[in-house]
């Protein structure tokens, strides 16, 4: 038995020997050489379709397609006399029509394929002109689709109308089109964040469908300039707190393959959710990431620092909003006062609400009842409110409105210069010093009797008996509370960032390191970096400079990455209060909003050719 065995190894290892005896030496196969076509194969019947590099035969009249090395007159006779025998012997002709048709339907299939590719296309860019608006998805079906109908068979013919219904545009295609391209749009952003330092800015609020949202933005820094962009819009699902705030910030950073350690700043309000240190989301964040640097929110500091006022100046602010409630709150009320409004020929036929949440409103409100003063007098006194409109008649009343329209419409030039994008912390606080040093201006100027800076109490004073004398302890009190509270919260450290400001005109900060030094003087020794100063941006520059002097360069560039102000986040719930409303109360927010306030372009062409094409049923 066991030679047996023995016998079959030798003869299994024998036969090994043989097959790698038998394959070529380089393991490749020779190839087979294939017939070309040729016209004459027309006559059985067979035409020719390429397939790489390959030709192969197809059938006329079954459209069957061949292998290639079928490409044989003696295959193609016998598929001929097997399949289809009542065609042996026929004329030329006939195959010949029979191509013809071949071609023809191949054609129309081509065609066919490329208007379902286009009309995909169409799809997508439709969807996203539709988020970039804030618009409801059954828009494109409902208004879109059959406004182009019109115009192009208007403009153009009927035939080509016809071609647009073969845009997919219902509401439930719409909706995967956005969520595709937000998808494409967080890719292209986390492509970018990858291994770059980033700073964030973070706030919650509650939705009209009493949802609590958690927006984030982020700005790092790119080859040329820093980047600001939408990170993410979550749902809360359970309590507000900093523990859970946390957990989805990280979960997100932890998905997306983002280091806590790249993170250079944190910009938020100042709730205790969100600033305690012990505690608070900023407590949790720097446990994660000790450099990272907390920074409160400069817009909701100027306007904590503006809020308080003496019992005197309350009360007419109290007077003059109670004023307002009457006549905005009751319909009837607000018809009658824009018909009297009219009537005397005012400027404007209606006065405006005051609200604490929005940080425009108390000058706005103050400056339009100033401006309304005598056709609001007059309203009250028809409405027998003799009380209230007694006050609108009374001078020291109106002066301390004109003073209070007055203060707070400065206040309202510097909280606009504070807003907007691309802000940083040395440019902000030279506005806040440029402010708090008007302060100190006007409180002298209080002091010689001088109330010229303040244009409608001045004007008004002109026409008064008593004049600007008898008010001015009382501004004189407001303005040194408000220089006070400035300088409360906004302590006087902008010197820190003059060598950020203007490194050729200031000395080198005493914490820098022996080697940021030498870089330092290297820098503003350079006659070429000098010129490049004065025509680029302050962040530009910086940036052409970390490629340089890489130590000073970070050091700048650190302290003008973390963001000044929760400005976006603003912008983003504004962008959430128009797409959300009470008719579209169950829409998942967050693709629209990427899409919406999103300054990445889709990748439409990629995203197409991920999909199907169909057309529209």
């Amino acid at each position: 038995m066991e030679k047996y065995l023995t016998g079959t190894k030798r003869k299994t290892c024998n036969a090994s020997e043989t097959n790698e005896t038998k394959s070529p030496a380089d393991g490749n196969k020779p190839k087979t050489k294939l017939r070309k076509y040729d016209d004459a194969y027309l006559a059985l019947e067979f035409t020719v379709n390429v397939a790489g590099d390959e030709e192969r035969p197809v059938c006329v009249l079954c459209l069957r397609t061949l292998a290639a090395d079928s490409m044989k007159p003696n295959k193609l006779k016998r598929h001929l006399e097997t399949s289809h025998p009542s065609h042996v012997n026929k004329p030329l002709e006939l195959f010949q029509r029979k191509l013809g048709e071949y071609r023809q339907r191949e054609h129309t299939f081509v065609k066919t394929a490329t208007v379902n590719s286009k009309a995909l296309s169409a799809s997508y860019k439709v969807a996203y002109r539709i988020a970039q608006c804030k618009k409801p998805h059954t828009i494109a079906e409902e208004l879109i689709l059959p406004a182009a109908l019109d115009m192009v068979s208007t403009m153009l013919d009927e035939k080509s109308a016809e071609k647009l219904k073969a845009i997919p545009l219902s509401n439930d295609t719409v909706a995967r089109r956005i969520s595709d391209i937000s998808d494409d749009l967080e890719k292209q952003l986390i492509e970018k964040m990858k291994d770059k330092r980033f700073a964030i800015q973070m706030d919650e609020a509650t939705d009209s469908n009493k949802d609590c949202l958690f927006i984030a933005y982020v700005r790092f820094v790119t080859s040329e300039s820093l980047y600001e962009e939408l990170l993410f819009c979550k749902y809360v699902q359970s309590r507000a707190t900093a523990d859970e705030l946390f957990k989805l910030i990280d979960c997100y950073l932890t998905e997306n393959g983002l280091k806590w350690e790249n993170c250079v700043g944190v910009c938020t309000d100042g709730a205790q959710t969100m600033a305690g240190n012990k505690k608070g989301l900023q407590a949790l964040i720097k446990r994660a990431s000790p450099n990272a640097q907390w920074t409160h929110c400069v817009i909701h500091r100027e306007a904590l620092a503006s809020r308080q006022m003496s019992p005197e100046l309350n009360e007419v602010m109290t007077d003059t909003v109670g004023a307002v409630n009457f006549i905005k709150t009751r319909p009837l009320k607000a018809r009658l006062f824009s018909a009297l409004c009219e009537e005397m020929g005012a400027q404007h036929t209606a006065v405006l609400f005051h609200s604490e949440a929005r940080w425009l409103s108390r000058g706005k409100v103050l400056s339009r009842v100033y401006e309304l003063r005598e056709e609001i007098r007059m309203f009250l006194e028809e409405e027998k409110m003799y009380e209230a409109a007694s006050k609108f008649g009374d001078e020291h009343f109106l002066m301390k409105l004109a003073y209070l329209s007055d203060i707070f419409g400065k206040l309202n030039e510097l909280n606009i210069q504070l807003q907007g994008r691309d802000k940083h912390l040395p440019h902000l606080a030279d506005k806040i010093s440029a402010f708090t040093r008007k302060l100190e201006m006007w409180g002298r100027r209080l002091d010689q009797g001088n109330t010229e800076c303040f244009e409608n109490l001045t004007e008004f004073a002109e026409t008064s008996d008593s004049g600007a004398n008898t008010m001015i302890p009382c501004l004189q009190e407001h303005i040194s509370s408000l220089r006070g509270y400035f300088q409360k919260y906004f302590p006087n450290n902008s010197a820190q960032y003059d060598w950020v400001r203007d490194p050729f005109n200031a000395a080198a900060p005493a914490d820098f390191s022996s080697a940021e030094e030498e870089q330092f003087i290297e820098m503003t020794s350079d006659s070429t970096l000098r010129m490049r100063f004065t025509a680029q941006t302050l962040t530009e520059f910086w940036l052409c400079v970390e490629r340089e002097h890489p130590l000073i360069g970070q050091r700048a560039v650190g302290i003008l990455l973390p963001f000044a102000t929760s400005y976006l986040c603003e912008i983003g719930f504004s962008a959430v209060a128009t797409l959300k409303t009470k008719y579209r109360a169950r829409l998942h927010i967050e693709p629209d909003l990427r899409v919406a306030v999103s300054s990445l372009q889709p990748r439409f062409e990629m995203m197409c050719s991920e999909k199907q094409a169909h057309c529209s049923h």
